[in-house]
């Protein structure tokens, strides 16, 4: 990091990453110097990918958008430590809807006790991309849906083959 570089962290599990993520890190990367894509584990949301594979996926999206200061990093800490170690000042999180700005609030607060140096800033989603959750997307997908809407094709092909390969597929 250089003296006076904007550093901006992009969490998220991203199982998958969908064109909203892809959204939040076109515009979020014009706000900032340096933008680190954290995909992070949340065992809670039972991810369809282990997580090396979802960093891969986001490594592979993120290459495609010819964006040049974005990385991605995977990380399993507290979200504000993993900030401070890579010298973020910045925390960019997209929002969807009224119901994630309630829960963004509250984690902002929290995480404005734990490190009030860096600062949260909520994108809104493009209104096109408003109604996209990786979990939706993936639930349309077990049931052979068609997601093509919602992820690239790249991501499309990845999440039909997980399904195959683990059996998941629902009753169509």
């Amino acid at each position: 990091m250089t003296q006076g570089e904007r550093v901006g962290v992009y969490p998220g599990t991203f199982d998958p990453i969908t064109l909203g993520h892809a959204d939040i890190i076109r515009r979020g990367a014009k706000l900032v110097d340096r933008l680190i894509i954290g995909v992070t584990t949340n065992p809670s949301k039972n991810p369809l990918f282990l997580p090396e594979e979802r960093i891969e996926m986001v490594k592979r999206e993120v290459a495609a958008m010819n964006i040049h200061n974005v990385s991605v990093v995977g990380f399993n800490a507290l979200l504000m430590k993993f900030a401070q170690k890579q010298g973020a000042t910045v925390i960019i999180r997209g929002l969807r809807a009224v119901a994630d700005f309630e829960y963004e609030y509250q984690m902002a607060g929290m995480n404005q006790q734990l490190n009030p140096n860096i600062e949260t800033v909520f994108l809104m989603a493009d209104v096109s991309l408003q109604p996209i959750a990786s979990k939706l997307v993936k639930e349309i997908a077990t049931f052979g849906g068609d997601v093509t809407k919602f992820v690239s094709p790249a991501v499309r092909a990845d999440v039909a083959a997980r399904i195959v390969q683990t059996g998941l597929q629902g009753d169509y």
